[in-house]
């Protein structure tokens, strides 16, 4: 389980550090406003559409009913639109919802034969390896490229794209106002709470981190939450890789891990040097998060908002300064 979590991190690395350049993702921090519409489709009958993904603009003649999903972020947002019955198969890592169609197809590893064995008339991936975009514009088969979101906008602008391009217009467009209305909501409840914090979020047991910049670290500061790695991220990538000097010395105010699949637990952090003194460790301010909501820019993104404030109403804290 640790090779695919830490390769989606890698990759996670390169596709945003090029994300200003992303026909679905915007690089603007304010996440309180919902995307522009994302296709010339005037409603959910409307075929042929065209719609823009990172591979550029994709006409669909026809509302497709073969769709395969190679992307786990993808997979969620097409149930959550309800598009699920016509999707019939996902990538080995799509674990959410459980009646996904999951084979052994892989988003890391395409096997463009097996890809087209399932005749579909619909592919969506999340990332361009080993060609897979070109190999199947070439043999006919429309392909959507929709890389990480860099923002909750982007994120947004990802379900509308989905909502177009399966005849599911208005119900991307309830999905993303829910989405919204919900994480503000939270956000306002708690935001006084923790204002001017910080936090460390452990992505694995390497001391890999995200900055404020991402993707998730964004739905933290809108809490008021601030990742200890902004200062440690010289180049810009947003996901640094720490030293456990490092993370000792900044002492953050709270801990979230989100590797305790590897055998990480609140309590063996006591065990590395110096954690034990941490005020978060000392204080009981150290949470489990679910990885795959903390690596997934789907609808469940609503979760990770909801565990983050549920952290924050849990324990007594100091107010910031």
């Amino acid at each position: 389980m640790r090779r695919p979590a830490l390769l989606g991190v890698l990759l996670l690395v390169a596709a945003c550090a090029s994300a200003a350049d992303s026909t679905t993702t915007t690089a603007a921090l304010d996440t309180t406003t919902t995307a522009p519409p994302a296709s010339t489709a005037t409603g959910d009958a409307a075929f042929p559409v065209t719609v823009a993904g990172d591979n550029g603009e994709v006409t669909i003649e026809s509302r497709p009913e073969r769709i395969i999903s190679l992307s786990t972020v993808a997979t969620e947002m097409l149930f959550a639109i309800g598009a699920g019955d016509q999707v019939v198969a996902v990538d080995d890592q799509s674990s959410y919802p459980p009646e996904a169609p999951r084979t052994d197809l892989s988003g890391f590893t395409p096997n463009i034969e097996a890809i087209i064995s399932y005749e579909p008339d619909l592919v969506v991936v999340a990332y361009d390896l080993g060609d897979v975009v070109s190999s199947l514009e070439t043999v006919g088969v429309p392909v959507l490229l929709l890389g990480p979101a860099v923002d909750l906008d982007g994120a947004y602008a990802q379900i509308e794209i989905l909502g177009a391009a399966t005849g599911h217009v208005a119900e991307a467009a309830a999905l993303v106002a829910e989405i919204g209305t919900e994480i503000q909501a939270l956000a306002a409840e708690v935001a006084d709470l923790a204002e001017g914090l910080t936090y460390f979020h452990e992505i694995d047991d390497m001391l890999y981190t995200f900055t404020s910049e991402t993707f998730f670290g964004r739905i933290y500061a809108m809490f008021g939450l601030k990742s200890i790695a902004d200062g440690a991220d010289p180049d810009g990538y947003g996901w640094p890789q720490l030293s456990s000097e490092y993370v000792v010395a900044a002492d953050p105010d709270l801990i979230f891990l989100a590797d305790t699949v590897n055998g990480v637990t609140p309590e063996s952090l006591e065990s590395r040097p110096g954690w034990g003194g941490l005020t978060a460790v000392r204080e009981g301010r150290v949470f489990e998060i679910d990885p795959d909501l903390a690596s997934r820019w789907g609808p469940r993104v609503v979760d990770f908002a909801r565990a983050i404030a549920d952290a924050i109403r849990s324990v007594e804290l100091e107010p910031a300064g």
